[in-house]
């Protein structure tokens, strides 16, 4: 794999539609428009929102300026916790298309399992009918852990093309990530660069200096030979464009097996990772915590 990945490289998703492996993510970055314009100008063609992001239309925008051919972006955008459930999950998809400005979204995941079970088999049966109605080409979720994503066999229903949770070195997910290979799911990492956190651990900067590359792009490119799409992000053109300068070297084994051995399962999560929760309740236990999920429209 590490001699044949190039910036165009993609994966055929069960659904049958190619997504390129190199994604670049827009999480906290409300007026992504500019970004979004470094990144195709850097070659980008896989852009990763989603509706609690608040920049769909910016994602529509950008798309729009850029002039790129509709079969040539793949755009993926998110059914937030406060839109699951059979009803609102198919309202949210026309809304979420309307601020895009697209006909169709190459990939629509729920964003985590916390709704719970019910509203979890509900919502990905209404992205089906969306996909059915040809508004979405390829349904997923994030966040699940195994057992969210047995619950799916279980229910008979067709197996999610994408699973999207955080993953890194220091945040290998080693049983999702089984289960996703057995089974057919890509799996995206998000957090790919640990925001950072980890840029100074001394294994990392030792690789880096030795391929005279940044430890963001030694990041990528472990993620890229792992078989994971990565979906960098960053509002500074210059990051944006070193993010995508991973082709011209190769980790060896020797590195990539340093690197795997960083591992520290859950206790490596640097953002939420509510890989193991069945829902809101199970993942902010305390009153305070509920009512603020509440508030802004999480629960």
């Amino acid at each position: 794999m590490a001699t044949t990945l190039a910036l165009d490289s993609t994966f055929k998703l069960s659904s049958g539609y190619e997504m390129p492996r190199l994604g670049f993510g827009v999480y906290q970055i409300r007026q992504c428009a500019e970004p979004i314009a470094a990144a195709f100008k850097a070659g980008y063609r896989h852009i990763d929102s989603a509706q609690i992001y608040r920049n769909e239309d910016q994602v529509g925008e950008a798309f729009r300026a850029s002039g790129l051919p509709r079969e040539e972006v793949f755009i993926t955008t998110k059914v937030a916790s406060r839109n699951q459930g059979h009803a609102k999950a198919l309202a949210s998809v026309d809304e979420s298309l309307k601020k895009l400005g697209l006909d169709y979204v190459d990939l629509f995941l729920i964003h985590d399992p916390l709704a719970g079970k019910t509203k979890r088999l509900e919502t990905y049966k209404a992205l089906l009918e969306k996909k059915e109605a040809g508004k979405i080409r390829s349904v997923g979720v994030s966040n699940y852990g195994v057992h969210h994503l047995e619950e799916i066999a279980a229910a008979g229903l067709p197996t999610p093309t994408v699973n999207q949770i955080e993953l890194h070195p220091w945040c290998q997910q080693r049983p999702i990530v089984e289960y996703c290979a057995k089974n057919n799911i890509v799996v995206e990492a998000y957090t790919p660069l640990t925001q950072g956190v980890k840029f100074n651990d001394p294994t990392l900067k030792e690789i880096a200096k030795a391929h005279g590359k940044e430890p963001a792009q030694v990041l990528i490119r472990w993620s890229l030979q792992k078989g994971y799409s990565p979906l960098p992000k960053s509002s500074t053109p210059s990051r944006v464009t070193s993010n995508a300068d991973v082709y011209s070297f190769a980790l060896s084994d020797t590195e990539m097996d340093k690197l795997d051995a960083l591992d520290k399962a859950e206790k490596g999560a640097v953002t939420w990772n509510p890989v193991n929760a069945g829902s809101w309740w199970d993942f902010i236990p305390s009153v305070a915590g509920r009512l603020i999920a509440k508030k802004v429209g999480l629960a």
